[in-house]
């Protein structure tokens, strides 16, 4: 498993490689009580990129600054491309393709829209605010 620099990882989060490899790259953020799990597989969570809370990541591949709402589900073989966001709740079913910069919702989430507005705003500012408050509260905490 690889956490790179200003990759941050918060309380509850499970990281489990198996047999396979996790990478979590540079300034991404994995949320609260979320699984990050891989078989015989890999997975990758690109640089910048958010998993919210809750969130259930298998086996995949997340691009840079991708944005994975709270709760949601990206399953085997899927591909989440460069700052898509993936709906709260929503189910990315194995081998899907998301494309860059698009909103994909339901469950399964085959709906698709353009990335506007206010989910446009989440993306470009979740990796710097993550990545503030991960600094924050490093220096922030003092040991119990």
């Amino acid at each position: 498993m690889t956490v790179e620099a200003d990759a941050s990882v918060w309380y509850g989060v499970v990281i489990r490689a198996d047999f396979g490899a996790i990478a979590i790259r540079a300034g991404a953020n994995v949320q609260d009580n979320s699984v990050i799990h891989v078989g015989m597989g890999s997975c990758e969570v690109g640089p910048g990129a958010t998993i919210g809370h809750l969130c259930v990541v298998h086996d995949c591949t997340i691009g840079a600054e991708a944005l994975i709402g709270n709760g949601a589900t990206v399953l085997d073989g899927a591909v989440v491309g460069k700052r898509a966001m993936i709906a709260a709740g929503s189910t990315v079913t194995p081998g899907s393709d998301v494309p860059a910069e698009t909103v994909a919702f339901g469950s399964p989430a085959k709906k698709r829209v353009p990335l506007t507005g206010t989910a446009k705003a989440w993306v470009d500012h979740n990796p710097r605010i993550y990545q503030d408050l991960a600094r924050r509260h490093r220096d922030g905490i003092e040991p119990v």
